[in-house]
């Protein structure tokens, strides 16, 4: 077969992640794992993220190569602090109102790109599909729902129509917050026993039917049954109950994960050493790692998106230095709403010979540390499956989105964590730091994660389940004939 005949023969897919750190990292490794397996990839970021990835990596970062390219259309926002994040509400109205022409456009220059193949599939964020599914049905091009979420978070946001058809959601008023009404256990979801209201997606504790971030979440759950095969970053034996019903709901679904560990499978490439951070990673705190004892330092991170009170910094600040433990803390610039991420003195003083202050860092070189013992996360999807796979035990904080859904299953099923109380105080902090770091609670969770790092293991080797799902998700979707 002549070479113009392999590259037309080639599937291209277009991959569009949601504009925020941990929806483009997730992204950027499925794109990376398909590259590997013989795929075309063109990337579409933002201009203006593509702008912080660049001042992040470097100016040559991601010139990629010849079948894994870079696009860029822009936000419609007014250009902003290229070291915040942009406001979550006008991203949403401006992706809605401003998005689809220029990622029409774009595909239809890829389509008249010479040398190149035309694009076969669009893989859309499942959250983010309102215009790459009106693109795709003007260009007679399939797209694939790619969720960066767990296989539990998915199935929780789909029961969101059910219940408010059964008149639990919206909230009836605030006192539901706090009176007992999201302990009701919601027997009926396929796949997820004993599940109470507080433990599905945050974002159903709104008592506003017309606010919204609430009415977006409905509209795009109900597209997610639009596309030709759902995607999920998971592995069928973390979730196999809720991704056997979820198979029954869509036509086909492919757990794919842990990314970090598929990745490693790749041999060394230009692509493998590119990187996914939108900010500047303090790469010196390894260096402090080594000089720590291994399994001592307890690692904090509250992730890209969250965001905390003053009270709140305070609070966590004195319970890891009342701990007497080594901690290692990111803390955002951007982290504390309302004011500077600053600790009083006496906490600097107090904590200066064991603790370490960054303001982010190669979190999966972290937690894959020797030293590290333990992780304070937001429960994040990116965060809980790293720390799975790095065999590290989880203190859980979820702040909201599908954070608490993260949080009872590690905690509750995968015995891998333990709840930190969202009105944190400084004495509930120091007590769990030290039962993960040195208590028995934290030996079993620390013998139970390490057995769930080895099943993600077998899942990700050459022929493990999501090795296969992955093989399956390339010969059955993306090189099948239409």
């Amino acid at each position: 077969m002549s070479s113009s005949k392999e590259v037309a023969n080639k599937p291209h897919v277009v991959c569009m992640p949601f504009p925020v750190q941990s929806h483009m990292k997730a992204m950027l490794q499925l794109a990376k794992l398909l590259h590997h397996r013989g795929v075309h990839v063109t990337f579409v970021n933002t201009e203006f993220n593509h702008k912080r990835l660049l001042k992040s990596l470097g100016p040559n970062s991601l010139d990629g190569v010849p079948s894994f390219r870079f696009e860029t259309i822009p936000d419609g926002l007014q250009s902003s602090d290229e070291d915040t994040q942009q406001d979550m509400l006008l991203l949403g109205e401006s992706i809605k109102k401003n998005f689809l022409a220029p990622f029409r456009d774009l595909i239809t220059k890829l389509n008249h790109t010479a040398g190149d193949p035309s694009v076969t599939h669009i893989i859309s964020d499942g959250w983010m599909t309102l215009f790459p599914l009106a693109a795709a049905e003007e260009l007679g091009i399939p797209v694939v729902l790619f969720f960066t979420i767990s296989a539990c978070s998915l199935m929780g946001y789909i029961q969101f129509p059910a219940l408010v058809e059964k008149g639990l959601v919206p909230l009836k008023d605030e006192s539901c917050l706090t009176n007992g009404f999201l302990d009701k256990v919601i027997d009926w979801i396929p796949g997820m026993k004993g599940i109470r209201l507080r433990d599905l997606p945050h974002n159903l504790r709104t008592t506003n039917p017309n606010e919204k971030s609430w009415t977006n979440c409905l509209e795009a759950i109900g597209r997610f049954d639009k596309g030709s095969a759902v995607v999920l970053h998971s592995f069928d034996a973390l979730e196999q109950d809720v991704l056997d019903a979820l198979s029954s709901m869509f036509p086909l679904v492919y757990a794919i994960g842990p990314f970090p560990l598929l990745l490693n499978q790749i041999p060394e490439h230009p692509l493998k050493i590119m990187g996914y951070s939108l900010r500047k990673e303090e790469s010196d705190c390894l260096k402090w790692l080594d000089s720590k004892a291994p399994n001592s330092v307890i690692y904090v991170n509250f992730g890209s998106l969250a965001f905390i009170s003053p009270e709140q910094l305070v609070e966590f600040g004195w319970g890891l230095a009342n701990s007497k433990l080594p901690f290692f803390w990111v803390i955002r610039p951007d982290l504390v709403v309302g004011a500077s991420s600053i600790l009083p003195p006496e906490f600097v003083n107090e904590t200066k010979e064991r603790g370490l202050i960054a303001s982010w860092c190669p979190q999966e070189q972290v937690l894959e540390h020797s030293s590290v013992g333990g992780f304070l996360t937001h429960s994040g999807w990116n965060s809980t499956i790293e720390s799975l796979c790095a065999g590290v035990p989880m203190l859980c904080w979820p702040c909201f989105s599908d954070q608490p859904t993260n949080c009872y299953y590690t905690c509750n099923e995968w015995g891998i964590g333990m709840e930190i109380c969202n009105d944190v105080k400084r004495e509930h902090v120091e007590r769990l730091v030290k039962e993960l770091m040195e208590g028995e609670k934290g030996k079993k969770m620390k013998n139970k994660v390490i057995g769930w790092k080895k099943q993600a293991e077998e899942a990700s080797s050459p022929y493990g389940s999501s090795s296969s799902n992955l093989d399956n998700f390339v010969h059955q979707v993306l090189l099948r004939k239409s």
